[in-house]
Parts: C-alpha cells; sequence; structure tokens
C-alpha cells in the first residue's frame, strides 16, 4: 500500500507544485483516491488556461517595457 500512497503524493505535490491551491488540490485527490481521473481534467485544463492567461499578460508587460526601454535607449 505504500506504493499507492507514493502514487497520491506525487499527484498532490504536482498538484502543488503547478500552483493550485488548497481546495483544488484537495478537490482533484478525492477524485484520485476514487480512480475518477478523468472527473479532474477539467479542473486541471482550467487551472491550465488560468496560468496560460497570466503568462500573456506577463508577456504583455514584458513587451510594454522593453518597448520603453528601447524607446528610452534611442534618445
Amino acid at each position: 500500500m505504500a506504493e499507492a500512497n507514493d502514487v497520491f503524493g506525487s499527484i498532490y505535490q504536482n498538484l502543488i507544485d503547478a500552483g493550485c491551491n488548497q481546495q483544488t488540490a484537495e478537490q482533484c485527490m478525492v477524485f484520485a483516491k476514487e480512480g475518477r481521473f478523468t472527473d479532474m481534467m477539467p479542473i486541471l485544463v482550467r487551472h491550465r488556461k488560468a496560468l496560460l492567461g497570466s503568462l500573456h499578460e506577463s508577456q504583455k508587460q514584458i513587451d510594454c517595457l522593453d518597448y520603453l526601454l528601447y524607446k528610452l535607449k534611442k534618445q
């Protein structure tokens, strides 16, 4: 049974490392322990989309700063 706990521990740690909040991680763990892995998918896809949205917003901010730096260097 130690191996099953290791699998669940790995899943939980991966959820935390991926930035899932406690509630999301716990909900996914309920599904995992019940063997309902496909029920985890919409939750994880939603979290992925949120992370990707944050990444895109950060990229826009970096682009703005790069442009400002370029303009300042030109002067």
